[in-house]
Parts: C-alpha cells; sequence; structure tokens
C-alpha cells in the first residue's frame, strides 16, 4: 500500500491540474482498504475516493485523504454457453477491460472502447457511449462501506441507475468504496450501430463485420473527436446531454430544423449539448487560459496553465448562453473538487 503526503494529483487527473493532496493512499487489496478505514476514522470525514481522475476538475489543493484503488484482478462468476460473468477489480483501466473483452470475443462492452478512467468509475458514473451504458452490463457491484468497513454487495438494480447517474452519486454519495464490478457479457453476436455515424465508419472498412473491427472504428471516431488528455488537458464530455419534453422539443425543431434528438422516456427526448453549445458559437473560443474544442463544442479544455476556477468560469458563461438561446438548462457531467 502506498502512504504518500503532500501529494502531486497531476497524474491522476486528465484536465492536467497541478494541485496536491494532503495525503494520497494506494490500496492493493479490500483487506487494505478495510484496514485503512478503521485504523484511520479520525480523517475520514474529508476523504476523497478517485479513480483514473478523468470525470475530475480540482479547482485546488485537496486538504483531505485521497484514495485511490490498485485492485486489478478479473475473475470469472459464472459461464453458460451464451454467456459471461465477470468480476473485474475497481483499479483496472477501462478500456484494458474493454480489450480484454474484445479479445475473448464477448460482446456487450466494445461500443464503449476508448473512454478514459477506471472500471469502479463505470459503476458510479454509468459511463456510456454510442448506445451502450454501463447498467447495460453491471450485474452486481462490490463496495465498502466508509463508515466502518463492512461489504455490502448492491444489485444492478439497487444501485439505480439513470443517466450518468447512480445511487452512489445521490442518497449514498460518500458512503460506499467501489472494489469490484461484476458484468454480463455476451457470446453471441450483438451489435449496437446505430447510434452517431458508426455504421457511416464502418462502410469504409473491409471485411465482416466484427468485434475488433468495430471497436477499431469506435476509438477511431472518438480520436478523431476527442482531445489527447496527455496533449490539452480535458475531461472528455464535459456537459450531460439534456433531457427536454417533447413539446419543448417541437417547439424548437419549428426554428431549428436541424436539432438532433435521440429517444428518451416517454415524453421527454434528449437532445444533444454539443450542438447546442456549437449553434451558441462557442467552438474553439477560449476564455483566459481555458476554452472549448475546435473539433467538439462538448469538450472543455486546458490550453495551457489553466486553473480550475478558469474552466468552471467558462463552463457557466456557456449554460449560460445555452439558457438564453434555447431555453434548455445543461449540467456538467465533471465533478468540481
Amino acid at each position: 500500500m502506498k502512504d504518500l503526503y503532500n501529494y502531486s494529483l497531476l497524474p491522476h487527473n486528465t484536465f492536467g491540474m497541478d494541485v496536491q493532496a494532503a495525503r494520497f493512499v494506494e490500496y492493493t487489496s479490500v483487506a487494505e482498504l478495510i484496514a485503512f478505514l478503521r485504523d484511520n476514522k479520525e480523517e475520514l470525514s474529508f476523504l476523497l475516493h478517485i479513480g483514473g481522475g478523468s470525470n475530475l476538475l480540482f479547482t485546488q489543493d485537496y486538504k483531505g485523504v485521497v484514495l485511490h484503488s490498485a485492485i486489478k484482478d478479473y475473475y470469472i462468476v459464472k459461464e453458460t454457453e451464451t454467456e459471461v460473468d465477470i468480476c473485474v477489480g475497481a483499479g483496472v483501466v477501462w478500456d484494458d477491460f474493454v480489450a480484454y473483452t474484445v479479445s475473448k470475443g464477448w460482446y456487450g462492452a466494445e461500443n464503449l472502447s476508448h473512454i478514459p478512467g477506471e472500471v469502479g468509475a463505470s459503476a458510479v458514473q454509468n459511463i456510456g457511449a454510442y448506445g451502450v451504458e454501463a447498467k447495460d452490463l453491471i450485474v452486481e457491484v462490490d463496495t465498502v462501506a466508509v463508515a466502518d468497513g463492512s461489504i455490502r454487495h448492491f444489485t444492478n438494480e439497487e444501485c439505480r441507475y439513470a443517466y450518468r447517474d447512480s445511487i452512489f452519486k445521490k442518497e449514498l454519495k460518500g458512503q460506499y468504496i467501489v472494489t469490484h464490478v461484476t458484468y454480463r457479457l455476451s457470446k453471441q453476436p450483438v451489435y449496437h450501430l446505430e447510434y452517431g455515424n458508426i455504421r457511416a465508419e464502418l462502410e469504409k472498412e473491409q471485411g465482416e463485420l466484427s468485434l475488433e473491427q468495430l471497436r477499431r472504428v469506435i476509438i477511431r471516431i472518438r480520436t478523431a473527436k476527442l482531445p489527447d488528455p496527455k496533449v490539452m488537458g480535458n475531461a472528455g464530455s464535459f456537459f450531460m446531454n439534456p433531457v427536454i419534453p417533447v413539446s419543448q422539443f417541437e417547439e424548437l425543431k419549428r426554428s431549428y430544423s436541424d436539432l438532433p434528438s435521440y429517444p428518451a422516456a416517454e415524453g421527454w427526448v434528449k437532445v444533444p449539448a454539443g450542438w447546442l453549445i456549437d449553434r451558441c458559437g462557442w467552438k474553439g473560443k477560449t476564455m483566459g487560459r481555458a476554452g472549448v474544442h475546435s473539433k467538439q463544442a462538448l469538450v472543455l479544455v486546458n490550453c495551457g496553465g489553466a486553473t480550475g476556477c478558469e474552466v468552471i468560469r467558462l463552463s457557466q458563461a456557456i449554460v449560460d448562453s445555452v439558457k438564453e438561446k434555447f431555453g434548455i438548462a445543461i449540467h456538467p457531467e465533471v465533478n468540481f473538487i
């Protein structure tokens, strides 16, 4: 177990904020995590658990304890002729897990290729892309209670998943730490090709459709739109796509005939936040040292030396302009720390 003081969090956040944690603890097993929680009760009131830092925006040094999982085991829980349930450590890099499933010929996770972060965050954030969400795959989430170190298993239903949301972000926020996630994958071909421009990109490929081919296409699409955090700090999609009433969408459609939409709950539709932000003229614009990516308006970037507060000021200006132009409230997907 690592236990470090005045530790730079620069390697642990994709926005590239050079802030420090007063204490940084990285554990490699459930037993180490439980021992830490039970031996450090006085420090648990100011505790932050992070994954890959791809959904965080630090605005200042963190004066408490930052915890990070290095649990990286895989094991099969159950397997049939058609399905496999695999339990994965929370510290496994998400895209490494997706690559593993593809190499095994297991279907379900390939549309989530190239999403930054770690497995534990997938269960908290309900990550999603190209018509697939983590909740579609998750069977069970194993956790440890911060208060007493007890172990609790959450079923998919108990996690109360919704769009980029779960019980771990609301009612139980900060109360449980994810240690393992069990996913159910199919051994039979099941593809999701209707979202975005997947089919158009697949047409450029040769040969019969395969998991490897689809993963390659998804990575190509994402790479073309999203900047590399190692080159330009960012957290991927900064805002969630808003869900609005059908009546509001139809009214907006009269003025903006090319406004895209995707099905949501009955009586509601999801509209792309990136499209709204682009139509407000933000793509490629900067405010101080923070900016909007020139290829994807949904992505805010650190142009070099930006502070978290600069990024927040830019995001609020974008929120205000979208509200003024379209009457739609958009909300950050990124967590401000």
